[in-house]
């Protein structure tokens, strides 16, 4: 029903920017997408995925305490897609990136992840 799909993860040395893409497709996608909330996950290696930045569907948006003054998520509801501009990334922002698109417990759709490296 719906598809996630991120892209513009890579390498970058610390101090650099990327910008994260998460693009909703399938049947359902524009209504789903316009209509609720969604949000950019991480997960490290050995740890637990955790919840970098959320952006409701009227544009507010909510960072981790990790992330404020660097991060900025975005939505463009005409082209069903999300985005998070990272700047002034560090080494500990390595993680695989997921969008995520929450309706209810029975319609959670996640992306498949993009890699993001920081070197030192």
């Amino acid at each position: 029903q719906v598809e996630l799909v991120e892209s513009g993860g890579g390498l970058v040395q610390a101090g650099g920017s990327l910008r994260l893409s998460c693009a909703a497709t399938g049947s359902i996608s524009g209504t789903a997408f316009r209509f609720n909330a969604m949000a950019w996950y991480r997960q490290a290696p050995g740890k637990q995925r955790e919840l970098v930045a959320t952006i409701a569907s009227g544009g507010s948006t909510n960072y981790a305490d990790s992330v404020k003054g660097r991060f900025t998520v975005s939505r463009d509801n005409a082209e069903n897609t999300v985005y998070l501009q990272m700047n002034s990334l560090k080494p500990e922002d390595t993680a695989v990136y997921y969008c995520n698109l929450h309706i209810t417990p029975a319609y959670d759709y996640w992306g498949q992840g993009t890699q993001v490296t920081v070197s030192s």
